[in-house]
């Protein structure tokens, strides 16, 4: 295993998590495919809205009230974690997410305890915690949350009331029921468009490979009744099916060109790996970029993303992996993929769970692949593509 993959080995040890800021020290959001997929990065934006706008009526409530040195100053605590979070250089270091929640939690926790006004962060919060964490962890954090806003409601009141308990219990509810609820939805549609274009496929060849291919055949079976008593004629049947034939195959080709990754026909590689990366919410998939972009032949981008593809399949499917980072690394003379999970390690190089085709895209383009797989330790994937011409 090469240098970049014992980097990126080095690196997936960390967080179960995902920010909401992105993942990736190079943002690539990329175009999403239908208004669902738009929805959950709207949350996430009204999210980042709403705390600011809390943040603030806080503010000045604690001016308004004399000032409140210590509410004033634990909000501009929180405000200050809270955007650390989001920075690159903790999206760098996925082991630090887990210490950014707690600290951020705390830091609310203590403006709680000062001032009421800090118990409406909780709302926020709990989709925070819905976009950042995987569904099986979020509910329970959204819980926590939940009790320490009706503990906060209680303090402030001197009194347990219904509103304060009702109020924080909708709300996480609500938080849960819109995310997951997109999360599903969203998932479903992209499903559905996979069967929809393979119906789509399945009908242009219908419609175009199986007539011709059954043409070819009746001109065939027609030249071969000619062939002895009307050589002519058969000569002619014959010519007749080749041009058939010639049709059939630039049709062939025109499909096989539309059937390219659909995910690299509107957005760069980085793009579609960075879109992967997000769509996968169980395990926390990260993605990376090193080195500058620029643009790759169209056959690299097609392997890259299937390698990319398959990888992290297996990990979903076979690896029982928490966390998967996928690294792009771009360089003077070739262009590098690395795969990385912490799973069960339980891939071998011998063809199984697609080896196979992932070692034979990239060797059809003269690079390199290699797997690293260790039972208990993870696997490594890494394939390398050369670069004729330097860009």
């Amino acid at each position: 295993m090469s240098r970049r993959g014992e980097i990126a080995r080095e690196e997936a040890p960390g967080s179960n998590y995902r920010l909401m800021g992105g993942g990736s020290p190079t943002a690539y959001a990329g175009p999403v495919t239908s208004p669902i997929s738009r929805a959950l990065p709207l949350v996430r934006l009204v999210t980042h809205l709403l705390v600011v706008a809390l943040l603030l009526v806080t503010a000045v409530s604690a001016l308004g009230d004399g000032p409140d040195t210590a509410v004033l100053v634990v909000t501009a605590l929180l405000a200050a974690v809270y955007v650390a979070g989001l920075g690159p250089w903790i999206t760098r270091r996925p082991a630090l997410v887990p210490l950014w929640g707690a600290l951020l939690s705390l830091v609310w926790i203590g403006l709680v305890v000062l001032t009421p006004m800090g118990v409406w962060l909780a709302f926020p919060l709990f989709f925070l915690a819905l976009n950042v964490l995987p569904a099986r962890v979020a509910v329970p954090v959204v819980g926590a949350l939940t009790v320490v806003a009706v503990v906060g409601f209680a303090h402030h009141s001197d009194a347990w009331e219904i509103g304060g308990v009702l109020g924080p219990v909708i709300g996480a509810g609500v938080a849960i029921a819109v995310v997951l609820g997109l999360r599903v939805a969203s998932q479903e549609s992209e499903r559905r468009g996979k069967l929809e274009e393979r119906e789509r496929f399945s009908r242009e060849i219908h419609d175009t490979l199986a007539q011709g291919l059954g043409s070819i055949h009746l001109l065939l079976g027609a030249a071969e009744r000619h062939l002895d008593a009307h050589p002519g004629p058969a000569r002619d049947l014959v010519v007749q099916a080749r041009e058939v034939a010639g049709a059939n195959l630039a049709e062939a080709r025109r499909l096989v060109r539309a059937q390219g990754p659909a995910d690299l026909a509107e957005r760069s590689l980085p793009e579609a790996l960075a879109r992967l990366a997000d769509g996968v919410d169980s395990p926390t998939t990260t993605f990376r970029v090193d080195g500058t972009p620029f643009a790759l032949p169209g056959a690299h981008d097609v392997a890259l993303l299937r390698v990319a593809q398959e990888a992290v399949a297996n990990a979903v499917r076979h690896a029982g992996a928490r966390r998967v980072t996928v690294t792009l690394s771009y360089q003077d003379d070739e262009v590098a993929l690395d795969v990385v999970d912490d799973g069960n390690g339980a891939a071998t190089d011998n063809g199984g769970y697609g080896l196979t085709s992932m070692r034979a895209r990239v060797a059809e383009l003269g690079g390199t692949f290699d797997l690293e797989s260790t039972p208990g330790h993870g696997t490594a994937v890494a394939a390398r593509l050369p670069l004729e011409v330097h860009p």
